[in-house]
């Protein structure tokens, strides 16, 4: 066997149950820390909700990244920047969470990949801003 070579230590006892130190008097995991918290009493599911990225103001990452879509067909939205990185997986998360930008279309051969267009409250939040500048 190849456990019993000189210099290497026999590790058969790790499979073995009558090896293993007695569990007696030890608390399951999690136990010593009490009961779980219970959840908040509030106001959650009033139905008073903002339009989707009222309000908001956009990153510069996300400005940088949401402006290029300006010049492009249907306001398709690149997945790299300028340099040749690809465009952060939390930029178009939250540039989707705020209503700018939708899905374009799943490609099946990169699935990875969040092909987004701008949508009319991206391109009129990027009016409000270029006016206002």
């Amino acid at each position: 066997m190849v456990d019993n070579l000189p210099g290497r230590r026999n590790r058969s006892h790790r499979n073995d149950p009558s090896a293993r130190a007695p569990s007696q008097g030890r608390e399951p995991v999690g136990a010593a820390m009490g009961p779980s918290p219970r959840p908040r009493a509030g106001k959650a599911g009033t139905g008073k909700r903002k339009a989707a990225g009222a309000g908001r103001i956009p990153t510069a990452a996300q400005l940088a990244w949401l402006g290029r879509g300006l010049s492009q067909a249907g306001g398709k939205l690149p997945l790299f920047d300028e340099a040749g990185q690809r465009v952060s997986a939390a930029v178009i998360r939250s540039c989707r969470t705020a209503g700018w930008v939708e899905p374009w279309f799943h490609n099946p051969i990169k699935p990875d990949w969040d092909v987004c267009r701008l949508t009319e409250a991206g391109r009129a939040m990027l009016a409000r801003l270029s006016a206002a500048s």
